[in-house]
């Protein structure tokens, strides 16, 4: 019988910020395919991870809860998610077929968590081992969180980008036609290391590149609590990088994200080719993103736009009343967890254990019957973030530290509101709601009805995320 179900296409980058798409507003970055994402579909322009770093974020994209409500506020722990529950669970359940390509960040690495078949990055270094010797992957000596830009050592078709495209391409040619289909296509990039294909870096010669974002209060190095730039100092030397510097490593970012929106362009033409666009519906976003330089951090875990805000797209089936809001955007905030809801919503599964998801069905917002009246965050037993009606409150465990600001006005957090008396009843209000709203955590972050600090020491751990040619593994971008 006809497949009457929409097939669902999930689209994931790591590392990728929300400023990083061409027709939404950035004019040095190339990104055609994305465009054509854009503009067929609903962009959400308040898209945010409640927990900006790896594992956390793809805990809550599996299983649709916030990090801080299921206890998972960090890397390096197992998985927690229940598979009949899961987002490929349930589709799996009602007659999907599922499948994953590409970074999961599960642990154990081939814990399945409800999908049938995986393929990870294992498997595309095993493939390389086997077939490709002659090419070493990251043959550069440069780590998995380091900044320093340098260029790809295997040809772009031997890149592990292609093969994720590569795979997700076969799956889509060699699936079972009589059932719908839900593909997780998981790119690994912009992720460090920036290596890039040098064709892809090439193509940035002589564009001018957006200048690092300083605010009142990270104009100067030494002006910004350190409770903020520890996470940065422990796994890259951002504060220490020139202008020039900078300038090349996001040559490198954007390049990586030219290079990965290039490749995507085989799976979109697979699937108009196909006729497998008109009744799909497609999601792409990111797990977190990338601080870039921005108030002199580098790498993600904070709340700054740069870390915690992330790209994400709708694009509807063609039959879907959706699908005349195409070119649109949406200025609800949404999260990575209404994804499942959005995907059961698609797929006719109704979610009925009451508090089971914390998400909210993306087509209910984009049409306007429901929407977020705040989202809170919690992220690596550090940072907290509460945002609604437009603000930000950012609170720091270590030594209490406070950032306060209005996203209306101050989109990339330039003027901190925190310390100016007018702002007062406003920091109280959102502090209080964030308050209210890690009451429902597995750790102890409030105490005595206000939220616990703990005393300021130094992590001077610093782990740029080294590997070697030997041994790689599911982490190895």
């Amino acid at each position: 019988m006809p497949n009457q179900r929409p097939n669902i296409l999930l689209i994931t980058t790591d590392q990728q910020r929300f400023d990083t798409i061409h027709c939404r507003g950035n004019g040095s970055i190339f990104t055609p395919h994305l465009n054509y994402l854009s503009r067929t579909g609903i962009t959400f322009t308040n898209a945010y991870a409640d927990c900006p770093i790896c594992m956390p974020s793809r805990a809550t994209i599996m299983s649709g809860k916030h990090g801080y409500k299921q206890g998972f506020v960090d890397n390096g722990k197992s998985n927690v998610i229940d598979s009949d529950h899961s987002m490929p669970g349930i589709l799996t359940k009602v007659g999907y077929q599922t499948r994953a390509i590409g970074k999961m960040h599960f642990a154990p690495p081939r814990n399945h968590n409800g999908f049938e078949h995986m393929e990870i990055l294992n498997d595309y270094y095993r493939w390389m081992d086997r077939d490709h010797r002659a090419h070493v992957p990251m043959d550069h000596g440069i780590a998995q969180n380091e900044l320093e830009p340098t260029m790809s050592t295997v040809p772009e078709h031997l890149s592990l980008t292609r093969w994720i495209i590569d795979r997700s391409v076969e799956f889509l040619d060699t699936r079972d036609p009589t059932r719908p289909f839900f593909l997780w296509t998981s790119i690994t990039k912009p992720h460090p290391p920036l290596d890039p294909d040098k064709k892809y870096w090439d193509i940035y010669d002589g564009i001018d590149l957006p200048e690092p974002i300083y605010g009142d209060w990270s104009e100067n190095v030494e002006d910004i609590p350190e409770s903020l730039l520890e996470s940065s100092k422990l796994f890259t030397d951002a504060q220490d990088f020139s202008k020039q510097q900078l300038r090349n490593i996001r040559r490198a970012y954007y390049a990586c994200i030219s290079q990965l929106d290039y490749n995507l362009g085989y799976l979109i033409a697979y699937m108009k080719e196909k006729g497998l666009m008109d009744d799909a519906l497609i999601i792409f976003t990111s797990d977190h993103g990338e601080m870039l330089g921005d108030h002199h951090m580098g790498f993600k875990s904070v709340f700054l736009e740069g870390s915690a805000h992330v790209p994400m797209i709708m694009r509807p089936p063609k039959d879907h009343p959706l699908s005349e809001e195409a070119g649109t955007s949406c200025e609800e905030i949404v999260c990575l967890a209404d994804l499942i809801p959005t995907f059961a919503t698609a797929a006719g599964i109704e979610l009925s254990d009451e508090g089971e998801y914390d998400g909210i069905d993306l087509t209910s917002i984009a049409s306007g019957e429901k929407k977020r009246e705040k989202l809170a965050g919690s992220c690596g037993n550090q940072y907290h973030m509460l945002l609604k009606d437009g603000y930000k409150y950012h609170f720091s465990i270590k030594g209490g530290d406070e950032l306060l600001f209005d996203l209306e006005k101050d989109p990339y957090e330039q003027k901190n509101l925190a310390n100016l008396p007018e702002f007062a009843d406003r920091k109280l209000e959102l502090r209080a709601e964030l308050v209210d709203s890690l009451r429902e955590s597995n750790f102890e972050y409030v105490v005595d009805g206000d939220l616990a600090t703990s005393e300021w020491k130094p992590n001077r751990k610093k782990n740029p995320g080294f590997h070697t040619r030997h041994w790689p593994s599911d982490l190895t971008h």
